[in-house]
């Protein structure tokens, strides 16, 4: 893993970034010889690409998701 140290990094953050991007290596940065951070590429989605991820994931019958459930399924209802 490459290491980077923080004054360094300070001074280059846009290009190391870039870099973790392009590559998908992870980066190390140091302080005084000691890890304090290490970059990761990101590994989420696009907000385009994540619209409709959970469509068509829904099982089993469902029911009617309008109509007001039973009377009978409230205990506080009951006499």
């Amino acid at each position: 893993m490459e290491q980077v140290n923080v004054s360094d990094f300070k001074a280059v953050c846009l290009n190391v970034l870039e870099r973790v991007r392009q590559t998908g290596e992870p980066i190390e940065i140091l302080e005084n010889g000691e890890q304090v951070a290490v970059l990761y590429p990101s590994v989420g989605r696009t907000r385009r690409a994540a619209y409709g991820a959970m469509k068509h994931t829904l099982r089993g019958p469902v029911g009617d998701l309008i109509a007001p459930s039973g009377t009978d399924e409230w205990e506080s209802l009951r006499d």
